[in-house]
């Protein structure tokens, strides 16, 4: 009798605390993600400057991927090509780039909500590639569009449905952090 009471609490004990565990462990898993691509945009801003180049976090929405890349300057003038720098990066189970239903973006960080510009080829002219975003950085570490101006659209969100997060780039290269909850007038926080 007292082992089918003491079975009955573990079992009760157990059937709260799983729940609980799953929830802390997705969001373990989601501002883990975010936190890796902030690390990564960092990373790819250092590698500009240190290799007085152009450098992208390539982001694959499709594949739920992203990685480094470096301009690498061909013979002739306005010729080159991206090489890729390092391994590829994979986001966790259940997390995808993705901000729905959220609608708009973190204040003073994009004119309206968006990933990053796609990535463009290598050919001449550039073309965009599909299910693509870059986060480009000159050589001074400044965020710059397909043209080479500076600009203010870089931004990247991912979410698992409880919640949206994002990583933006200012125009003078500031990398922030946000999160809100999935609704269509968000909270952003800075974290």
């Amino acid at each position: 009798m007292e082992l089918m009471v003491v079975l009955a609490f573990v079992g009760t004990i157990a059937a709260i605390a799983l729940p609980m565990m799953s929830r802390a462990l997705a969001s373990i898993r989601l501002n883990g993600a975010i936190r890796s691509i902030s690390n990564v945009a960092a990373v790819t801003k250092t590698k500009a400057g240190a290799q007085f180049t152009r450098a992208r976090l390539y982001i694959d929405r499709a594949a739920n991927s992203y990685h480094i890349e470096t301009w690498i300057p061909g013979a002739a003038p306005g010729t080159g090509n991206w090489v890729a720098d390092g391994g590829t990066s994979f986001l966790p189970v259940n997390v995808t780039f993705n901000f729905n239903p959220v609608g708009s973006a973190p204040a003073n960080t994009q004119p309206a909500i968006g990933h990053a510009p796609p990535c463009m080829d290598d050919n001449a002219p550039p073309a965009a590639i599909a299910n693509t975003s870059c986060i480009v950085f000159n050589s001074r570490g400044i965020p710059i569009n397909d043209v080479g101006a500076p600009t203010t659209a870089d931004a990247v969100y991912i979410t698992d449905g409880s919640a949206v997060l994002a990583v933006t780039v200012t125009a003078t290269g500031l990398i922030g952090v946000w999160n809100t909850t999935p609704s269509v007038i968000p909270a952003w926080t800075i974290s």
